[in-house]
């Protein structure tokens, strides 16, 4: 029994993941949970509940003014993805995150799902430190949940299910950041194009590659991942060069 069961495939989903034993999200129920507790401190801190804004030290340190990480304060291009302006600003990307993530997650797997993540939210920094004018704040989980949207949509593309009802979605709220002013479509477009990316990578490059085993493939997804963060970090680097 035991020399059956070592040699047991383990069964693994179409991003190469093992399948869980619990399909409870867990990393995406962190997210939230961060996200939530870093608004709960800017309220406390600005003691007011709608307009956390203002008057909150940490609000003051994370949110991301490109003009602001050219002096090196680099923890505004990571911390301003997990900032938010108000509670209906957090409650729209939490629902959006919370819907998405609990079916990307498993998967994915967390390790790949949590990369992916940060891969978009690196892009959607790179993106406003590109783009948008050095004295501009930005902040909010909306780039990191862009990129998973693209995650998912490439995920239907793999596994042969329709992707029109994401695309539909992803049209209407490029419309809305193109539309309203205040909200970042440069910070948006580039989580999108990061999460979709890095996703491509994973579920579609190593068939593109002739990967021969799934080690390779993981290998392959995991460069990807990889590559993409760090061409956004090279990005964000140079930008904040140039501004200095």
């Amino acid at each position: 029994m035991r020399e059956g069961q070592r040699h047991t495939r383990q069964v693994r989903t179409v991003a190469g993941a093992e399948v869980a034993r619990s399909p409870i999200p867990y990393v995406t129920y962190a997210l939230i949970a961060v996200n939530v507790a870093l608004f709960a401190i800017t309220a406390l801190q600005s003691r007011n509940l709608i307009d956390n804004y203002a008057n909150s030290s940490l609000m003051d340190r994370w949110v991301l003014v490109p003009g602001l990480v050219s002096y090196g304060q680099w923890e505004r291009v990571v911390g301003s993805g997990f900032l938010h302006f108000g509670p209906i600003h957090l409650a729209l990307n939490m629902f959006a995150l919370w819907i998405v993530g609990r079916s990307l997650e498993p998967v994915l797997g967390r390790l790949r799902y949590i990369a992916i993540y940060a891969v978009a939210l690196l892009a959607g920094s790179a993106a406003c430190m590109v783009f948008q004018a050095p004295n501009s704040v930005s902040a909010g989980a909306s780039c990191a949940v862009y990129g998973l949207f693209g995650a998912i949509t490439v995920l239907l593309i793999r596994v042969k299910q329709n992707p029109n009802q994401m695309f539909i979605l992803i049209g209407i709220n490029v419309f809305i950041s193109f539309s309203l002013p205040g909200l970042s479509l440069a910070g948006h477009l580039g989580g999108l194009l990061g999460g979709t990316l890095a996703t491509l990578g994973v579920l579609f490059l190593p068939e593109w590659l002739g990967a021969k085993s799934q080690e390779a493939a993981r290998s392959i997804g995991w460069a990807s991942i990889v590559s993409i963060g760090l061409i956004s970090l090279v990005v964000i680097a140079a930008r904040a060069i140039t501004l200095g």
